[in-house]
This record gives structure tokens, sequence and C-alpha cells, in this order.
């Protein structure tokens, strides 16, 4: 399923690259959604990057933690694995947005792009199986994943308050928090074994 949903977003993302009038349409903005009814945007905008760097760099990501993260689910949720990675995924992306569309709801000018919210959800539900093994930040340096975790939600958080840039942090972080929900919503009793994790660390 990961291959199937990063072959999905390069051929959306780079053929909105070769015609920017695809971007405009469906591309995510708060005022055109809820005053125009463009309720579609709120899930298009998942699957359209900015640029190379931000396709790229989302799909590696995407690559290494989904295939892992569809290890678990076809070992916790067996027949239902592929429908439940699914939900998670188109859930994450209409979920991590959700702010942003109450926050922006007027500001006709504010747009955004980019699988980001989705992606956070695959890490942190990634994590949530597997609280204490090593993610590699920036390819090389070990850190045990929930102490990544708790940087990412707080540096997310704090830029999101900041807004010092053109990132949507407050994606990432709603992303991360609906990922690390949502296998516990799905099978309350894994809370269990992620406490029993955290407890040996």
């Amino acid at each position: 399923m990961t291959i199937i949903i990063i072959a999905i977003t390069v051929l959306i993302s780079v053929a909105a690259f070769k015609k920017v009038e695809l971007l405009y349409k469906y591309q995510f903005n708060a005022y055109q959604i809820l005053k125009r009814n463009q309720w579609y945007r709120i899930l298009t905008y998942g699957f359209l990057h900015a640029n190379w760097d931000h396709l790229l760099v989302n799909m590696v990501v995407l690559f290494f933690f989904g295939r892992v993260l569809e290890t678990y689910f076809n070992y916790y949720f067996g027949a239902s694995a592929v429908l439940y990675f699914i939900l998670l995924y188109v859930g994450a992306i209409v979920f991590s947005t959700l702010y942003d569309l109450k926050k922006h709801r007027e500001h006709y000018h504010y747009n955004a792009v980019g699988a980001s919210g989705a992606i956070s959800a695959v890490v942190f539900a990634a994590i949530f199986f597997a609280p204490l093994e090593n993610i590699y930040f920036m390819f090389f340096i070990p850190i045990p994943g929930i102490i990544f975790a708790l940087g990412y939600l707080y540096y997310s958080y704090y830029m999101s308050k900041k807004n010092l840039d053109n990132i949507g942090h407050s994606a990432h972080f709603y992303g991360a928090l609906f990922g690390f929900l949502f296998p516990i919503l799905i099978k309350p009793q894994l809370f269990s074994l992620f406490l029993q994790q955290i407890l040996n660390f």
C-alpha cells in the first residue's frame, strides 16, 4: 500500500508541476472550502507538493516508515491491515488540517499542499508500536523513537505558534497526534503494549 500511495502522489504532484492550474484548483484553501463548498480540497491537497524537494523528502520518509508500519498492521490487524492503513493515511490528511481550516477560514490567500500531516501520522503510528526503536535523525543520528516524538511535537507546536516560516507545523502536530491515537482507537488493548515498552526504557 505504501508503494501505491507513493506512486499516486508522485503522479499527481508531477502533473501539477506541469500544469499549475491543477495546483490552484486542488490545493488546501480554507476560504474556498468553507465559503464555496469546495470540500474536495481537504483531501486533494495531500497529494500535491510545492516542488521536487518537498515531494522527494516526503516520499522518502513515507517509503521507510510506511513499510515498517504495514508490517505492524499486518501483525496486529490481520486481514483488515490494508483497510486500516488507508484509513490512517486518508484520515490524517483530513484531520491534520482541521485546525488550519478554522484558523484560516477568512484568509483567502492562505494555501497549503503536501502529505506531511499524513506522513507524520505514519511515523508516529510506527513509533507507537516500537517506541524504543532508534530513529535516525538526519539519517545518521540515532534517537529513541519516543524521545524523537516528544521533541517533534514540541517543535511543531512551538513553530506553529511562532509562525516564522511557510511550513504547515500545525498539520505536522495534529497529524502526529492522529497517527499515535489511531491504533488505540482501533484496538485499545494495544496501549498496554506501548506502556510496557515505555516502562522498560
